[in-house]
């Protein structure tokens, strides 16, 4: 039960992630919530909200793989791609923290955000779907070879 729930969860994570950013890259939704020069206040309600549902489901999704037994190799893919989920705005928000804290324009944490994240998002997200379709049982046809 927990395996098919840790995919449900994955690809509801998946999902969620690509219509958050297909919507912020079309360019009527993207005027419509950013405005001309300022982000407006429905444009905060989405990205703040988009932020907290992918850093929940990514958080729920690293406790599930973590407790349940997934093997090797798929179960390093999926915790790569959760952490890299969680860790997006994680360290998004620390970098503007830190800069405002400290008025100096801090890279380290602005680097992991932007750079190594999505690689690991991507990294993690591919190698699992790969691994769950190759590593998929076949179905019973009913015919004996």
């Amino acid at each position: 039960m927990k395996g098919k729930l840790i995919w449900s969860v994955f690809w509801a994570l998946v999902g969620v992630f690509v219509i958050f950013i297909g919507m912020i890259f079309t360019p009527p939704v993207n005027k419509l919530l950013f405005g001309e020069e300022n982000i407006t206040l429905f444009g905060l309600i989405y990205v703040s909200s988009g932020g907290v549902i992918l850093t929940g489901l990514g958080v729920t999704l690293l406790v599930l793989t973590a407790k349940t037994k997934v093997g090797g190799t798929l179960k390093k893919f999926l915790l790569l791609a959760e952490a890299s989920f969680v860790g997006l705005p994680v360290f998004g928000i620390l970098h503007n923290a830190v800069s405002g804290l400290t008025n100096f324009e801090e890279p380290v944490f602005f680097i992991l955000a932007i750079i190594v994240c999505p690689v690991g998002l991507l990294v993690g997200g591919v190698g699992s779907i790969v691994l769950a379709i190759k590593n998929k049982p076949p179905k019973y046809t009913g015919q004996n070879i």
